[in-house]
């Protein structure tokens, strides 16, 4: 890979890394800033959905806007709102302004991470694309990981509002990195907007998104989870009705039609939900399972991010080896194997086994991840690489949003099984997590032979950092 397309990755790897951990971060702070604001622990969750909704709401028009207005203008203009926003909430008087920034704040995340893709996959030739999409993939397994530890330890330390102002220097430095490194203007032909497709498709994207967090907060209000589950199958079969007819849709559904992208988000979808759900059980197991302080929880849940980078110098060459389905396979089998493995962990598992079973786990997520965001594009034409890309950033969001809800409702499921107490209802969740991955394995074992084959690696050998 040439010095100029890795040093764009590592500039889009960085923005999503700041996406993603602005979206879990704010969750340990939440004490902090009630008490500073006066409202309630449930009041303050209304700025962390804000935020996610906004995400994933304006994430379908991402592509539209780079063809519109060019890669280079949106991403700068998307990394100068991510950071002004940053400092307005760090700024906030009360939750008003605080829900207002984080909106904000939602609409330069929503712009910065699948525009920053988009031009690295542009820029990328297929024999490169496992190195790249591994350096884009580490922030989307890193921030859900790193987040509750330092949003804890800055909102107990420095103050709640630290965990904005870390933004501004990163906001910065990723500023000039883009204005040195992204090229592109605007495309010489773009179909009008397709309204209706804008409207079809942000309400259900938001329904979702905004159920995910009705379902994973201490106190569900079911008639609402089940109006946003409603809302979002009824008006999604209409929006898929609209895309399918229209002649240039805002997110054109055609990749579909292409196998390795289908594979990838069918399985795919499966694995990161359930994946995005244990860095959400594994504290709750470790704090309130087995009574171990929040700060000790955290570092512990650290070793899930010491598998992820742990395993990547050898991604490459398993790949290369074996090939995408094999590899597939390996990776969720494993993952199911963690899962279970994390359900039947006690307090007085000695702290060593622990740590390997979430070190196990953590580098069976990351190849996964690392396969399933590959193959995605595998077969992708050029010309077809902005719509597939908005697409499966659409996509993935959602699943990332619903991952928490999914452990918090099996979490309950256990509950309700086993009352209050016991490791019981953690046993319930982290084993409902092991069969949504098991859906994934089995169709990775039924996927075609050949899948991926047109971007495997050649190379038997791998320098390592390279994977």
């Amino acid at each position: 890979m040439e010095r100029h397309g890795r040093g764009t990755a590592l500039l889009v790897a960085g923005t999503f890394f700041m996406e993603n951990l602005d979206g879990t971060i704010l969750v340990t702070a939440v004490p902090s800033i009630a008490r500073s604001f006066g409202d309630g622990a449930a009041a303050i969750g209304t700025a962390i959905t804000a935020y996610l909704v906004t995400l994933a709401v304006l994430i379908p028009l991402s592509g539209w806007l780079t063809e519109r207005f060019g890669p280079r203008r949106v991403l700068l203009g998307a990394i100068v709102v991510f950071t002004l926003a940053s400092a307005l909430c760090a700024a906030a008087p009360g939750l008003p302004a605080l829900i207002a920034a984080r909106v904000l704040q939602g609409v330069g995340g929503a712009l910065m991470v699948p525009v920053g893709r988009l031009i690295v996959l542009r820029e990328t030739e297929k024999s490169d694309l496992v190195h790249v999409v591994a350096l884009l993939t580490w922030p989307a397994l890193a921030a859900p990981v790193i987040a509750p530890l330092l949003g804890g330890l800055l909102a107990s330390t420095l103050g709640w509002r630290w965990i904005f102002l870390v933004n501004l220097p990163l906001g910065l430095v990723a500023l000039i990195a883009a204005s040195r490194l992204v090229r592109g203007g605007p495309a010489p032909s773009v179909p009008r907007l397709d309204v209706v497709g804008l409207l079809l498709v942000c309400v259900p994207v938001a329904a979702m998104t905004a159920l995910g967090s009705v379902l994973s907060a201490p106190e569900v209000v079911w008639p609402l989870a089940a109006a946003l589950a409603a809302v979002g199958l009824v008006v999604g079969a209409l929006a898929v009705r609209h895309l399918s007819a229209f002649p240039r849709p805002l997110l054109a559904l055609r990749a579909f039609r292409i196998g390795s992208f289908r594979i990838a988000h069918a399985g795919g979808s499966a694995f990161r939900l359930a994946v995005n759900a244990v860095p959400f059980l594994l504290p709750l197991l470790f704090q309130v399972g087995f009574g171990w302080s929040p700060v000790e929880a955290g570092a512990l849940v650290l070793v899930l991010f010491v598998g992820n980078l742990g395993i990547k110098p050898i991604t490459t060459p398993l790949l290369s080896r074996f090939g995408f389905r094999p590899v597939l396979v390996l990776a969720t089998v494993c993952s199911v194997v963690a899962a279970v493995l994390n359900a039947f962990l006690t307090p007085s598992t000695p702290l060593t086994l622990i740590g390997l079973v979430l070190l196990f786990g953590g580098a069976a997520r990351s190849v996964g991840f690392t396969a399933y965001n590959t193959v995605a594009f595998a077969d992708v034409p050029s010309d077809g690489m902005t719509d597939a890309n908005t697409l499966a950033s659409t996509l993935q969001q959602v699943a990332a949003g619903l991952g928490v809800a999914v452990g918090a409702v099996a979490l309950r499921g256990g509950t309700a099984l086993a009352g209050h107490g016991g490791l019981l209802p953690y046993r319930v969740a982290f084993l409902v997590i092991a069969a949504i991955l098991a859906v994934a394995a089995v169709e990775s074992l039924i996927a075609p032979g050949a899948l991926g084959e047109r971007i495997r690696p050649r190379r038997a050998v791998q320098a390592p950092g390279r994977g």
